[in-house]
């Protein structure tokens, strides 16, 4: 695999350098400085004049900074999708011992997906939250693969992961030389110094950190839980908005981006490779506002597209609180076999397609065309309200979607785990016909036909 972390360098670096590779796990600032936007051209330096004027790599670099690109596209990526940063550093990051593996303990973080090690299955499949450790443990230890498809070798695929941990990373930095990290923090913040500056994410936030970057994450809240979307061969974009117009999801303006800090070994940076956040309570959602349940893609924050067109390799789909007004309709969401794969998370509150058993820091998978929908409570409830239901307000609760038109495989120690929850599939059991019987020929379809 190639995810490394990098120890200190020698005992004679410069202080500052020290401070910046193994920051000192400490509470938040109150004030943290974000740039704003999505897709564009940044610039950010803690001391006036870092930039040089007017070309990336001058023969002398201000301040006797190095010059150094880190890209995240080909050279010769087509403009549009072009992304690349020139970071001014103290001292370039070339200058370190050689790498050790950093693999955690639990021998459970995927990067490539076989027989081996995983298998695909269509069961309904829906795990209780992960218990935060009792020894100590940092991001990287507590990470675990839960599924995937595809390669980290051959640039192509994903892995959903869940992380567990209680104690902040001490003396070391993080590489995923794999991929991009999509995190979603569940249970406490992350406090993520990064080599573009620092990002304080809060459950209900998500950030990603783009492949290549090193980063380093401290417990600011102590405990903390949550889940990783790592996609393959390609980044995370804005989905586009097509007939809803130029409007409207979220935002490129609300997407934040650090500044640098004369803390960190880089004093100045530019360009449009960065880690970034997003607060998703600032999702603008769209809704249907006569009848029938709009597709579950009108709630896409982020898309990971591959070469055809409309198919992702991975969304991230969000079900905020919005109003439903749906007239004679069924609101929550239909029942469904789908040739995307959903890995589904929940970050506080309820799920309105599930009464019971999917809990805050839960994760369900309903893998390639397998049924899934609302338990048997939702849909009785639903239709004993009727078709004279008013407007309705669904609050409290942050539930999420990870999509992918890749068939994931479980790991083993997924399917093994004591998290499992054996009885999911009784929450559609109960499932009653209500089918309005009438002797044809003889025959009483009140009986219906075997189950198919």
């Amino acid at each position: 695999m190639a995810r490394r972390a990098e120890d200190e360098e020698e005992e004679g670096r410069a202080a500052s350098d020290r401070v910046a590779a193994a920051p000192a796990a400490a509470p938040a600032p109150a004030g943290v400085e974000y740039l704003y936007g999505l897709g564009n051209h940044f610039s950010s330096e803690a001391i006036a004049g870092a930039l040089p004027p007017g070309q990336n790599s001058p023969l002398v670099c201000p301040y006797g900074l190095y010059a150094e690109q880190i890209s995240g596209t080909s050279f010769t990526s087509p403009r549009k999708l072009n992304q690349r940063s020139w970071l001014y550093r103290i001292k370039p990051s070339v200058t370190h011992e050689p790498f050790k593996p950093r693999v955690p303990a639990h021998e459970k973080l995927l990067s490539e997906f076989n027989q081996s090690n995983s298998s695909a299955t269509p069961t309904q499949l829906r795990w209780k939250p992960l218990e935060i450790p009792e020894a100590p443990t940092d991001f990287v230890d507590g990470l675990l693969t839960m599924c995937g498809a595809g390669s980290s070798f051959l640039r192509h695929g994903f892995a959903v992961h869940m992380y567990t941990a209680n104690k902040s990373m001490d003396n070391c930095a993080f590489c995923n030389a794999d991929g991009d990290f999509l995190i979603v923090p569940q249970k406490g913040r992350l406090w993520i110094t990064t080599e573009c500056g620092k990002l304080l994410v809060s459950p209900g936030e998500a950030v990603v950190l783009p492949q290549g970057f090193r980063f380093s994450v401290d417990l600011p809240d102590g405990p903390s839980r949550g889940y990783v979307a790592e996609i393959f061969g390609t980044h995370f974009q804005l989905p586009d908005l097509g007939p809803i117009g130029a409007n409207g999801l979220a935002d490129p303006r609300h997407f934040l981006r650090s500044r640098t800090s004369l803390l960190l070994t880089w004093p100045a940076w530019h360009g449009n490779y960065v880690p970034y956040k997003y607060d998703l309570s600032k999702f603008c959602p769209y809704n249907t506002v006569l009848f029938d349940h709009s597709d579950p893609s009108v709630n896409t924050v982020l898309t990971a597209p591959t070469d055809k067109p409309g198919v992702a390799l991975l969304d991230f789909v969000i079900f905020p609180p919005r109003w439903v007004v749906a007239e004679h309709t069924f609101r929550p969401p239909y029942y469904h076999r789908n040739c995307m794969s959903e890995f589904m998370g929940l970050i506080h509150g309820g799920y309105e397609a599930k009464a019971d058993g999917f809990l805050p820091g839960g994760a369900s998978l309903h893998s390639c065309m397998t049924p899934h929908g609302p338990d048997t409570k939702t849909y009785e409830a639903t239709i004993t309200r009727g078709n004279e239901a008013g407007p309705h307000r669904i609050t409290n609760t942050m539930a999420f979607m990870f999509e992918s038109c890749l068939i994931p495989q479980v790991c083993h120690w997924a399917l093994d785990s004591p998290s499992v929850d054996p009885d999911y599939y009784q929450c559609w059991i109960g499932l009653r016909s209500h089918f309005e019987g009438m002797k044809i020929e003889g025959h009483d379809t009140q009986s219906g036909c075997a189950d198919v």
